[in-house]
């Protein structure tokens, strides 16, 4: 009996895996790999994502308060819990 491998398809998948990584690092090392490397880099875009859905938070906060401030809303509400007080 003569041994042979289990799978011939690991020896070709290890070659294109090989080449990849072979192609993968001569782009990490050509000429503009720093700016391609910056403008991929995503550390710190999270931070800035809150940053923006804090302000509309914020923003919407006060548009709340200036309408609650209202003398119309003021008087509706009152009105509210004076009928829900009188059951």
């Amino acid at each position: 009996m003569t041994d042979t491998p289990t799978s011939t398809t690991s020896t070709p998948h290890r070659a294109r895996t090989r080449a990849r990584a072979r192609s993968r690092s001569r782009i990490r090392t050509g000429v503009g790999a720093g700016l391609r490397r910056r403008l991929r880099d995503d550390r710190g875009s999270a931070t800035a994502e809150y940053a923006v859905v804090i302000l509309a938070a914020v923003a919407f906060a006060g548009v709340l308060v200036a309408v609650m401030r209202s003398g119309e809303v003021q008087g509706i509400l009152t009105e509210l819990v004076r009928g829900a007080l009188s059951l």
